[in-house]
């Protein structure tokens, strides 16, 4: 029988809730396109619940126990004297969220000799070493499209919010102000402005649409591009490349996966294409840019804000300058992790742990690595490489909790 070595976040500072805001969840049976919800042949959690940590254990342990394979579920994460290095090393199946992600760099994997599937509950698995999970012919799967319009209401969310200085305005009536010039000397409306995304996926197509009532002129940049029908139905102006794009927005939106090819594609010389004044919003990968370069642009004025919720390493260290940097919309990794996203990637956890013990296929649009090669959607959004490299930084914020 197998173990499964579990990495979730911790739970509320207040404790595990008992209660929560509300009794249900809407419900729906496919995303846009038409790919269906996740189909576990059942589950043991209750819908809306809290399952993305460590109490919650993305309500696994009955099943996989009543089969006879054993779980590890810890928040301990980071470090060599962490209880992940320590269990990693006879694990057979390692499962994290991106919002608190287990490494899997290449060290790991070394020491990882019987593992055999890293999957991730959520989208993205840039935490994984792809080109040593190619070579030692460990699957790599995520839970595809879960909580993909999640983040792109995040996305518009942190626009406006931005555009409008939503936060530093809110900071005012929450201290008992009510400093009017203050909240407005940085806030625009976003009626006519551009707003362009590098790469127009499941998230990025999803923040398109939900943008194009605004009134904004839309611009993207993929390495697929759209459909003309698409292009025509939303009036979007494609660029070939994203260094082709920046000139033209006043909002650029990251929403692209992390790989060698776009790691630091943000950086010193590509912000000297942006608009002066320019906002940029990141759900994507915190890597995606440069940490130093983004906290400059802020302090001379060459970005009027940056918003998001990924960092790199994450969690991200005390010290980190998006923290206290200018102009910045931050939060913790949250977008995909609402209750609703949790109770799809969940079920979809479950569901490709169904198929893997059964010797069934898992479904293609969950596949990035199998077989020694990129697979499914990972050959179609990622390249071979590792993208970890720094992510042991992770461990500063560990030492200073």
């Amino acid at each position: 029988m197998a173990k499964v070595v579990c990495v979730l976040y911790d739970d509320p500072v207040d404790g595990y809730p008992t209660t929560y805001a509300r009794d249900d969840l809407p419900k729906i049976d496919h995303y846009p396109g038409g790919q269906t919800l996740p189909t576990p042949k059942a589950i043991d959690f209750v819908p809306g619940t809290l399952l993305g940590s460590v109490s919650g254990e993305l309500g696994l342990r009955t099943y996989l126990e009543a089969n006879g394979h054993t779980l590890v579920v810890t928040s301990d994460k980071d470090g060599p004297d962490s209880v992940f290095e320590k269990e990693l090393v006879d694990a057979d199946v390692v499962i994290s969220q991106p919002f608190w992600p287990a490494y899997l760099t290449p060290e790991r994997i070394a020491k990882a000799r019987n593992l055999k599937l890293a999957l991730t509950a959520g989208i993205g698995s840039d935490h994984v070493d792809l080109q040593s999970a190619i070579d030692r012919n460990i699957t790599v799967a995520e839970v595809t499209y879960c909580n993909s319009i999640s983040v792109a209401e995040h996305v518009v969310m942190m626009i406006l919010g931005l555009v409008r200085n939503y936060l530093p305005a809110h900071d005012w009536a929450r201290k008992g102000g009510w400093n009017i010039a203050d909240c407005v000397k940085h806030s625009y409306d976003l009626e006519a402005m551009s707003v362009g995304t590098v790469a127009a996926g499941r998230i990025g197509l999803a923040v398109l649409r939900r943008l194009a009532p605004f009134d904004v002129k839309l611009h993207y940049t993929d390495r697929h591009r759209l459909p003309e029908a698409v292009e025509k139905e939303l009036n979007l102006t494609w660029h070939d490349t994203p260094q082709d794009m920046y000139p033209h927005c006043d909002v650029v939106t990251l929403n692209c996966p992390l790989h060698p090819e776009t790691e630091h594609m943000v950086n010193e010389e590509t912000l000297k294409l942006f608009k002066r004044g320019a906002y940029i919003v990141n759900t994507a990968r915190g890597k995606l840019c440069d940490r130093d370069a983004i906290a400059r642009a802020l302090e001379n004025g060459q970005l009027a804000g940056y918003a998001g919720d990924v960092w790199f390493p994450q969690p991200a260290p005390a010290d980190h300058p998006w923290r206290t940097m200018a102009w910045n919309g931050m939060t913790p990794h949250m977008s995909g992790t609402s209750l609703t996203a949790q109770t799809r990637y969940a079920a979809g956890t479950r569901e490709i742990l169904e198929a893997f013990f059964e010797g069934r296929p898992i479904r293609d649009e969950y596949l990035i690595v199998q077989g020694g090669a990129l697979a499914g959607t990972g050959a179609h959004s990622y390249s071979k490489g590792n993208a970890t490299g720094g992510s042991e930084e992770a461990a500063k914020f560990k030492k200073a909790g």
